[in-house]
């Protein structure tokens, strides 16, 4: 079993009442204790006899046809009424569990389709900087972290902001040589777009101030023209490959992190399906991923997207893909998507844009970006990979990034791939009418504060005060039909949908409503992931991916949204989580 059920008669959850058989003649205000003697009870047959009964909650289904509900009747692991307290009656026997939600809501369980669970809970970073310090700060941190870790081959750090770096007198390359001279160094910046290192990684990923810019990434430079230690995107990736590749223990560390905090606290969270947005699986992602599966210790529906590399030779890796595809609906693990990176961020200049920026950090040809991917190689990966039965999530934050993905896809899909682009920052008014048109699912990420309206002038001074405007247009997307996923981006974001739906309804004049923002964080989520025939609304015949928390949403301010807590989560009918 994934989970063995972790309660049992006349104990509470978080003030929820169970009993083992129960009349239920009581308000939702009072216990659960049964009023009637088992014996005396009407037992229903043993086709009828349910596993577990909710009653008296407040249900809110995500189904256009039933939208709410009072109780819910649970045989196994599929849902077989959703109705009332009177009907849900005729399924309790001795040995059904029946929980008195006593007015609390329920909910279908929530998906997160794009977050970096291994990479962001992985015990193999070996350090912490913060986001802003001065050089000498920087300095005493990496030499510190240098001596906590004295046999490691490679020193793997995290959390610099790249314009604290950018603003800075010193050579970032100079600082980290100071700090550890001997060996190499790595920090990931916060946004994992960049990647700050010194000399002695440089050499060993033989980078000079000779070499050229990697397909998807740029070499950091001085003003002579010198390497200063930020890698750009995919320059940055290829030496964090080799770090990664240093270390004896990494799939162990990823393993551990997984099971023992990631998927706990997504469950703890209310979530139940999730997507690996960037499986690397030259790392051994997918075979960590697989090991947990193995073990049988999956408390998530998983679908796995594996990443595309920008440098790799294309028939090499679309026939390596291809071997990889893995899809059968019953099991929890599913390997049926590709991530691919149509471009970089705005706030390192990388993102793909139109118009050039007012900035020109990089020197980019054009001052437009760059692109991990052009349209033309994208759609040669569609005509590839789409009759496999891959869907693709793309990454598109800029406007001509976002354009050149909905083209390809334009051009080179079957019709019968269920592809989504991602982060949606930057949108063409022009676009958006075409997300709908193509059948393109529209997915954003609202939790983090920095997609909030109050900071969009941040961009201003990179791509004026016009571009600036409706960043992520979540509403505008909706307007225009377009079928809209929440995420969460973790570690960027929250994983917290709670944080995501208060966001998405107060983030004027791009809100949308609640009953958007949570059809948005479960059923368009599971069609996201093909399971929504199984998953994603509570109806009769889907399978028990359930959700109670402790207010009813439609009831509280954006606030109280973002403060909801989760007393139980159940998947496939199985508690995985109870407060």
């Amino acid at each position: 079993m994934r989970a063995t059920k972790m309660i049992t008669s006349s104990f509470l959850i978080a003030g929820l009442a169970l009993s083992g058989c129960n009349s239920d003649n009581q308000t939702s205000s009072q216990s659960a204790t049964p009023t009637t003697p088992a014996s005396s009870v009407q037992q229903p047959s043993a086709a009828q006899s349910a596993t577990m009964v909710f009653t008296h909650g407040r249900i809110y289904t995500v189904n256009a046809e039933q939208p709410w509900a009072q109780a819910v009747v649970v045989k196994d692991n599929k849902i077989i009424l959703v109705g009332s307290n009177e009907e849900a009656q005729d399924y309790i026997s001795e040995t059904t569990q029946h929980i008195n939600l006593q007015g609390k809501m329920m909910l279908p369980g929530f998906h997160d389709v794009h977050m970096h669970p291994l990479e962001s809970a992985s015990e193999a970073t070996q350090f912490t900087v913060p986001a802003t310090a001065t050089a000498g700060e920087y300095i005493d941190e990496v030499a510190y972290a240098a001596s906590q870790h004295p046999t490691a081959t490679w020193l793997i750090g995290y959390g610099h902001e790249i314009s604290t770096l950018l603003e800075m007198a010193d050579s970032p390359l100079a600082m980290l040589d100071e700090a550890v001279p001997d060996r190499p160094v790595i920090i990931m910046e916060q946004t994992s777009h960049s990647m700050w290192v010194n000399s002695k990684a440089l050499a060993l990923a033989g980078l000079s101030a000779n070499s050229i810019d990697p397909i998807g990434g740029v070499l950091g430079r001085d003003e002579q023209g010198k390497l200063n230690g930020i890698l750009y995107d995919n320059a940055g990736n290829q030496v964090m490959e080799l770090a990664m590749q240093s270390l004896p223990d990494a799939a162990q560390s990823d393993y551990l992190g997984l099971i023992e905090y990631t998927m706990p606290e997504l469950n703890k969270a209310g979530i139940t399906s999730i997507s690996d947005a960037r499986t690397y699986w030259q790392r051994g992602h997918l075979d960590t991923w697989q090991r947990v599966a193995n073990e049988d210790k999956l408390t998530l529906r998983v679908s796995l997207g594996l990443w595309a590399y920008p440098h790799m030779n294309d028939n090499t890796q679309l026939a390596k893909l291809k071997s990889l595809y893995q899809s059968n609906p019953v099991e929890l693990l599913q390997v049926n998507q590709v991530k691919f990176y149509m471009d970089g961020i705005l706030v390192n200049t990388t993102a793909a844009m139109h118009e050039p920026y007012l900035e020109n950090w990089l020197e980019l040809d054009g001052n437009r970006g760059l692109n991990y991917f052009t349209q033309a190689r994208l759609e040669k990966y569609l005509k590839a990979l789409e009759p496999t039965g891959f869907d693709f999530n793309i990454h598109g934050i800029g406007d001509r990034g976002i354009h050149e993905a909905l083209n390809a896809i334009e051009n080179a899909s079957n019709g019968q791939g269920r592809h989504r682009i991602t982060h949606l920052e930057v949108v063409d008014p022009f676009d958006l009418p075409r997300f709908a048109k193509l059948g393109v699912i529209a997915d954003a990420q609202v939790a983090g504060d920095f997609t909030k309206p109050s900071h969009w002038p941040e961009t201003i001074p990179l791509i004026g005060s016009e571009r600036a405007q409706d960043l992520v247009p979540i509403r505008s997307l909706s307007d225009n039909n377009a079928t809209l996923t929440l995420s969460s981006d973790w570690n960027v974001s929250p994983f917290n949908p709670f944080i995501g739906l208060s966001n998405a309804v107060s983030r004027q004049p791009q809100a949308i409503t609640l009953a958007q923002a949570i059809e948005a964080y479960t059923l368009n989520s599971a069609y996201a992931m093909r399971q929504e025939q199984r998953v994603g609304s509570i109806e009769v015949g889907k399978l028990a991916d359930l959700v109670v928390i402790d207010r009813d949403l439609f009831e509280a301010s954006a606030n109280e949204i973002r403060n909801t807590q989760v007393v139980l989560t159940l998947l496939d009918g199985e508690i995985v989580y109870q407060r």
